[in-house]
């Protein structure tokens, strides 16, 4: 429920105040050339704010059909507000509201499936974009390929061409539409937080057409090999934390209007991608979008610097019992920890790119971290970390090991994690962490339940696949994770962030 007075009248295409546009043309759903899977605050915020400048800059049909995949809270204001809303910039030095107005209209593919199809195989959609988090793509966590006891991926290729449940499965349908008919090419953009996006994305989705019957198959394999689809890889970065009531009341203050689904977000926004596009895109260097021929560097960058280390952050905050991650690093052992592991951990795994001033980037990190006027919440960072941290985890922990070296800082993340979502009996991790959702959440616990010490504990989480299939080869990751689990359960956060300092106590110098 909104706290924002009955009388302010609503966000619309009537009321959108003129200088907080950031273009003035009206669309329409002729303009349509993107359609984007995953409506959440990211797209919004992000690919929604790239695309109005593109507008602005120069036009063309370049308005976006926003999908939901299940809930309708978003899709449904959005209508009743013309599809529009306002990001609200939030920082400590104040409040900075804009409306993208770049949505031609909103599906909710639960409820609509069969027009979401028809949309994604539209000849006049250029561009398939995806926010749908690491989790949406139904990939096994071990083996990084198509999750097919994923019961979404059992049924859409058991035909379910009309109605499918799957990202993985809407896609690949469409492209078998396109195939089969008028044959205009397309673009699929990742947007999410995996490393080599459109690779995986591209891989995925040729495992799901390699599982179809042979006559589906041949005709679509042989158009997507042809080079009439490409799968650009990405770099996202802003931080963007759930919508409350106090920003609905902020953009009502600020504007004078009543908006349901505002979007804050921090001022930093940056996107990097590759420059491969089948059929034309807009112009996104308007917004400060790079484009590049090698993403990875900055994908590395971005997916260990900065989101490793808020993993972290956000679950030795929510085991200190602090809300936000502001909270957070405010407390010094855990602004400690998340340096140690930046600086002496993450960072030799990559390779910086020349344009990047590495002192400059980690000092704005810190800073980003620090926005107390944006309150971004420990549980919100810390959900879904089955799918997150086996994006950042495994790659330096073995580059570590393997030199003979121990990641301390990284155990102690894998650590705080496990404790935050399967405490051991008579362990309470606190309300924050007993918020995050984890669809491993259940299947961690049972591992908890049926281990009788930390040590046995993470080394059956990683023999699970949790993280990889290459970890559980050296029991020493295991052993250091289980001793840092038992020191969270008898002494709490601070004595194992304490410990993993004291055994690798060079990590926090500055480089």
């Amino acid at each position: 429920m909104t706290t924002t007075p009955a009388r302010t009248a609503r966000l619309s295409a009537a009321t959108s105040p003129a200088g907080a546009l950031l273009h003035h043309r009206t669309l329409t759903p002729a303009d349509t050339g993107i359609v984007h899977l995953g409506l959440g605050n990211f797209h919004r915020a992000h690919q929604a704010v790239y695309t109005a400048a593109a507008l602005a800059r120069e036009g063309g049909p370049w308005g976006v059909l926003g999908v939901a995949g299940r809930a309708t809270g978003v899709a449904d204001a959005l209508r009743a507000q013309d599809l529009r809303y306002t990001v609200a910039e939030v920082s400590p030095d104040g409040l900075r509201c804009t409306v993208p107005a770049v949505h031609t209209g909103v599906l909710v593919a639960a409820r609509e499936p069969e027009q979401v199809q028809r949309a994604l195989a539209a000849p006049s959609t250029r561009i398939v974009s995806l926010t749908v988090t690491e989790n949406g793509y139904t990939y096994s966590p071990r083996t990084g390929g198509l999750d097919l006891d994923h019961p979404g991926i059992r049924a859409d290729l058991r035909g379910n061409r009309t109605a499918p449940q799957t990202t993985l499965g809407r896609i690949v349908r469409a492209l078998q539409e396109r195939a089969a008919t008028h044959g205009a090419p397309v673009t699929v953009l990742s947007c999410d937080n995996l490393v080599g996006n459109g690779n995986h994305t591209r891989r995925l989705v040729e495992e799901f057409i390699a599982h179809l019957p042979a006559g589906e198959r041949e005709e679509v394999g042989a158009w997507l090999a042809a080079g009439n689809v490409t799968f650009p890889n990405t770099m996202v970065d802003r931080i963007v934390p759930a919508t409350t009531d106090a920003e609905r009341t902020a953009v009502a203050e600020a504007l004078g209007i009543r908006d349901e689904v505002p979007v804050p977000a921090e001022p930093f926004s940056m996107w990097v991608l590759e420059d491969r596009f089948a059929a034309s895109r807009p112009a996104l260097e308007a917004g400060g979008a790079l484009f590049t021929d090698d993403v990875e560097p900055y994908e590395l960058l971005k997916v260990r610097l900065l989101n490793g280390t808020h993993s972290l952050i956000a679950y030795l905050g929510a085991l200190a019992g602090c809300d936000t991650i502001p909270q957070s690093t405010a407390h010094p052992f855990v602004t400690e920890a998340a340096r140690a592991v930046l600086l002496g951990e993450y960072l030799p795994s990559l390779t910086v790119p020349d344009d990047v001033d590495l002192d400059a980037y980690v000092a704005q990190l810190f800073t980003r971290w620090a926005n107390s006027a944006l309150g971004h919440r420990t549980r919100q960072v810390g959900s879904d970390g089955s799918a997150k941290l086996r994006q950042r985890i495994p790659d330096p922990a073995l580059l570590h090991l393997r030199a003979g070296r121990m990641p301390h800082h990284l155990a102690l993340t894998v650590a705080a994690y496990l404790c935050c979502l399967a405490p051991s009996p008579g362990f309470d991790p606190g309300e924050h962490a007993a918020a995050m959702t984890d669809p491993a959440r259940d299947r961690l616990a049972a591992l908890r339940a049926r281990t009788p010490d930390g040590p046995s504990f993470a080394a059956a989480v990683l023999d699970d696949g949790l993280l990889g299939e290459a970890l559980p080869e050296h029991p020493e990751f295991a052993l250091r994770t289980g001793e840092f689990i038992d020191l969270f359960h008898a002494h709490g956060p601070q004595a194992a962030a304490t410990e993993a300092a004291r055994s690798h106590p060079d990590t926090t110098r500055s480089r």
